[in-house]
């Protein structure tokens, strides 16, 4: 079995504006990436040669693709992925199939050598989306044009094929589909027994079974097709290679008790009204959606199956997770005599705006493999985990445990009882856990909880169990717990009070700190500590990146740059440089002070003229672990992104919280009683980019939270 690659291809059309994820990716970063595919143990990658209006990049085409013959990694060419083809034509046209067969001519007389190809990514999906749901360009929603657009794909493929093949007589086409199953309440089984049948008809148009018998021939039939279906059955197309795409969101639950569950997840058909949710969080007994797609798509067509796009938007062991469940059901299926022969790390180099179906431009980002934001590609844990999967080496230690779509907390509704076969390869019992000093912080319980909820084995340690000015306590702990990562969220947080006790500050963030750091690097453990904006004087008119020069104005800010510098000297420590804490779960932070203030009908004060960039505590602490997964070092920054006033900042609060921000005072240094001096402007920026979510995001949440 083969590690196969690809990037997030799509380039779907809203209107007269295209969503490009290809072509949002910069180029320096996708070299860094395609050159990364050799030592990944990439055996084919997912190449998209768009079909547009635009001109055809040949030389760059030329670079890409002669890198990766001669790295033995072979190219499956893609003209069409999730879209309409250029701005003169779309799914309805009677020009479609002739028009991409044109395309595909030319793409194979220039690459006549390429074996495998994919002329149309997903077919029904696409005819899904754009005609019967209407998302993507033409915007239609009908039946009629859905089948409509389904058969236009079915014959682009024929006879992008057929050209293809005139100039490679062995070309391989690799037809791709997401592939689920829909699971109901006995009220909508003949829906969920329609979606069933529907889901193969882009394999069962092109291996020529949409004949007299054939579930929807003669609906088909009845809406005017039955002459295209004569047509592609008298001239089939079989895949060589049936590509099943299969997400978390694939497998479906339908319900006719529609009150149980969100208005936006409550639809119908002409009969009855049910609500369409995603399985995996309503079924009672979880089970693996993985192996029953791959299993019934070798069992439909004999085949040879690959899983041609493996991705999971979440956090990094959760990736991992999901791509070790897949190569764990292509291996098992392939012991019982199926022949699953690759599983396709997707999203290569991440995605954008999946969660609005990339409809509108929201920011949201996910990663994959590696992560091109700041214009390189990072690689993450998950390049990790394929290494390790393609050459049988041990996975990432974070990869081990249980997904969510595993655990308890995966449920959003009251579970169904509904019988499916489970078939896993069992986790090892033990697992070392990831180390959190500091049990009783806001950041450490905020690290605790987010572990958990990941999945990961975590302990929280306190000064009783480990005391990190003690050598030989941080020794035992570390003995004890065998920690595969430590996050220090210790230290002294008291900024004001630092300017009477400078020692005890120095103690704690520098000698502390550091006290622990050495113990991780005798033992080779990755370890995370944090860092404050106020190590800078505010001097600059632009938010700080991590290379700029150090001021610091107060007796915190210098403890903190002293233990930078100690830190960032060891091998494995990252740090993080991050400012002005908010979050839900703590009642002593800036933001519970002004709603407590305000909900008691009192006022509140903020400084209009200190500049700061504020943290949302769950998305650092979100953030901490995937970068400890990932194993980084170094020093990085991390807010959420957006440099305002406290004073901006509360008003911003107040307002998503359906406060009054009238009641909310300018107040100067000594009216806040602060001792310590601040830096007037403290932002922060990273130059590997904007890494946590939006301030607006954050402050969502942060309502939503109380």
């Amino acid at each position: 079995m083969q590690l196969w690659a690809g990037f997030e291809c799509t380039l779907n059309r809203i209107g007269d504006v295209y969503f490009d994820q290809v072509g949002l990716e910069d180029r320096p970063a996708r070299d860094q990436c395609l050159h990364a595919l050799p030592d990944l143990g990439v055996k084919a990658f997912r190449y998209r040669i768009a079909w547009d209006d635009s001109d055809t990049p040949w030389e760059q085409f030329e670079t890409d693709l002669t890198f990766l013959s001669r790295n033995n990694i072979a190219p499956i060419a893609g003209l069409l992925h999730h879209g309409s083809g250029p701005i003169h034509t779309d799914l309805l046209s009677p020009d479609f199939a002739h028009g991409l067969s044109e395309h595909a001519r030319k793409v194979a007389a220039n690459f006549p050598w390429i074996e495998y190809w994919t002329p149309v990514n997903e077919p029904l999906t696409t005819a899904r989306f754009s005609a019967l749901y209407g998302y993507w360009y033409p915007h239609s929603r009908s039946e009629q044009n859905f089948w409509l657009a389904l058969l236009n794909q079915i014959d682009a493929t024929r006879l992008a094929m057929r050209e293809i093949r005139r100039e490679n007589p062995a070309a391989k086409l690799v037809q791709t589909e997401d592939l689920g199953k829909t699971c109901s309440t006995a009220t909508m089984a003949d829906q969920a027994a329609f979606d069933n049948q529907r889901r193969w008809m882009t394999w069962d148009l092109l291996t020529g079974r949409v004949v007299s018998g054939h579930p929807f021939y003669d609906r088909l039939c009845r809406a005017g097709f039955a002459d295209r279906l004569r047509a592609i059955a008298d001239d089939p197309c079989p895949p060589d290679i049936i590509g099943v795409d299969h997400y978390l969101t694939s497998d479906r639950f339908l319900d006719h008790r529609i009150t149980r569950y969100p208005a936006e997840n409550r639809g119908g058909n002409a009969e009855q009204h049910y609500a369409d949710i995603e399985a995996v969080r309503v079924l009672g007994v979880p089970y693996n959606g993985l192996v029953t797609a791959l299993e019934e798509a070798w069992d439909r067509y004999n085949i040879p199956v690959a899983l041609t796009e493996c991705h999971n938007g979440c956090t990094r062991e959760e990736q991992m997770r999901w791509l070790r469940e897949a190569w764990d059901a292509a291996e098992l299926l392939n012991a019982t005599g199926k022949k699953i022969i690759a599983v396709t790390s997707w999203a290569l180099m991440g995605a954008r705006d999946w969660s609005s179906l990339a409809t509108e431009t929201r920011g949201h980002f996910e990663t994959g493999a590696f992560d091109p934001r700041g214009g390189n590609a990072r690689p993450t844990a998950v390049a990790q985990a394929m290494t390790a999967l393609s050459h049988d080496r041990p996975l990432p230690v974070a990869a081990l445990g249980q997904g969510w779509w595993s655990r308890d907390s995966r449920l959003q509704y009251a579970p169904v009882a509904i019988a499916k076969r489970i078939v896993r390869r069992p986790l090892a019992d033990a697992q070392p856990p990831l180390l959190i000093a500091g049990a009783t912080g806001t950041l450490g319980q905020a690290l605790l909880h987010a572990a958990q909820a990941r999945g990961l084995v975590a302990i929280a340690t306190s000064r009783k169990s480990m005391t990190l000015d003690c050598e030989t306590s941080v020794s035992a702990a570390l003995e004890r717990y065998a920690p595969w990562g430590v996050i220090n969220a210790t230290g002294w947080v008291r900024v004001d009070d630092a300017e009477s006790a400078p020692d005890a500050c120095t103690a704690s963030n520098v000698a502390a700190a550091l006290t622990l750091a050495r113990a991780c690097e005798e033992r080779n453990i990755p370890h995370v500590h944090f860092s404050s904006d106020l190590v800078f004087d505010g001097q600059h008119v632009r938010p700080y990146h991590e290379d700029d020069r150090r001021a610091p104005l107060s007796v915190y800010g210098n403890s903190k740059a002293q233990a930078e510098d100690e830190l960032l000297a060891l091998s494995k420590a990252f740090v993080i440089r991050t400012a002005a804490f908010f979050s839900p779960h703590d009642i002593h932070n800036f933001a519970m002070n002004l709603i407590t203030a305000l909900r008691s009908d009192g006022r509140f004060a903020a400084s209009a003229d200190h500049h700061i960039t504020p943290t949302f505590v769950p998305h650092l602490a979100r953030f901490a672990i995937d970068m400890l997964i990932d194993g980084e070092a170094g020093l990085w920054h991390a807010s959420n992104g957006e440099e305002l006033s406290w004073h901006e900042f509360a008003q911003r609060l107040a307002l998503a919280c359906d406060l009054d921000p009238d009641k909310i005072d300018r107040a100067c240094p000594d009216e806040l009683g602060w001792v310590a001096e601040r830096p007037p402007r403290s932002g922060l920026v990273s130059r590997h980019g904007q890494l946590l979510p939006s301030l607006d995001c954050a402050i969502a949440e942060f309502a939503q939270g109380i």
